[in-house]
């Protein structure tokens, strides 16, 4: 896999060519500090453990991102859940006012790609 890399956090739908997929929140991290990311695209929901308990989401992964500072290029918030996307899109802008993440990442309020399931 070549270092600098897309990446597509989402739980249920298809990785958009030219993106490498991280299902849960987890594996976004580990992807956001082993390689350079260009270009991130976020979920919300990220969906639920073996009891019925909903797993950490892209607002949590939004949360890390601000507070570690990390780095990429543009960020696409491609969720349907509406409410979920207006906290990940502000918290990224409020976190770009107070220098806590680079000014010139390009904060984006909806999808790069088509949203698609192939089931």
């Amino acid at each position: 896999m070549p270092k600098e890399i897309n990446l597509y956090v989402d739980d249920l739908r298809d990785c958009p060519d030219g993106f490498v997929v991280a299902r849960n929140v987890e594996e976004a991290i580990s992807y956001l500090e082993n390689y350079t990311v260009q270009t991130l695209s976020l979920d919300h929901d990220l969906g639920e453990d073996e009891q019925g308990n909903l797993l950490p989401t892209g607002y949590d992964l939004v949360k890390i991102f601000c507070e570690k500072g990390y780095r990429v290029n543009k960020i696409y918030i491609h969720t349907d859940n509406g409410p979920g996307r207006d906290n990940m899109f502000h918290t990224l802008k409020g976190a770009q006012r107070r220098g806590f993440i680079d000014q010139d990442i390009e904060i984006f309020h909806y999808s790069i790609t088509v949203n698609k399931y192939s089931g």
